[in-house]
């Protein structure tokens, strides 16, 4: 529900893995995923019915996937968030990027997602001094920070 209060227009495999990436790989099960997916889905669309929202899904050739009626492609919060980010770019490392080959944009990406891992590491690890540095890394790969 989270998910599609704040993002329209999200296919099944869109809203599966950002559902995952929230609360872990496999949360749908290993056999049957689709089952209990689109059971969830009913269990969504009665939620969103009951506070007055009416969650529809759309086939069209611009917009697909599962939208909520009458609301605005982005919530309104999350688009202030996107339109600071956006202002906050700077056009001169923008050209910078794109003067880059794929293969080193790859790499960037990869440095920049181990970084904010071993940041979510290190603070881990600063709430909990008992754990080891590989325990500390492995909760942060499981998006288990709130331990």
């Amino acid at each position: 529900m989270n998910v599609l209060w704040q993002e329209r227009f999200l296919t099944r495999e869109q809203l599966k893995v950002r559902v995952e990436g929230i609360l872990g790989q496999g949360c749908f099960g290993k056999s049957a995923w689709q089952d209990t997916f689109y059971r969830d889905m009913r269990f969504v669309k009665h939620a969103f019915q009951v506070v007055g929202f009416q969650m529809s899904y759309c086939r069209g050739s611009e917009k697909t996937g599962y939208y909520l009626i009458n609301q605005p492609s982005i919530e309104p919060n999350l688009t202030k968030i996107i339109d600071g980010s956006v202002a906050e770019v700077d056009p001169a490392q923008i050209a910078v990027f794109r003067g880059l080959s794929l293969a080193q944009c790859f790499c960037q990406g990869c440095d920049i997602s181990n970084t904010a891992r071993k940041v979510v590491a290190y603070r881990i690890q600063q709430t909990n001094p008992a754990l080891s540095q590989a325990e500390a890394n492995h909760l942060a790969l499981q998006r288990k920070a709130d331990i």
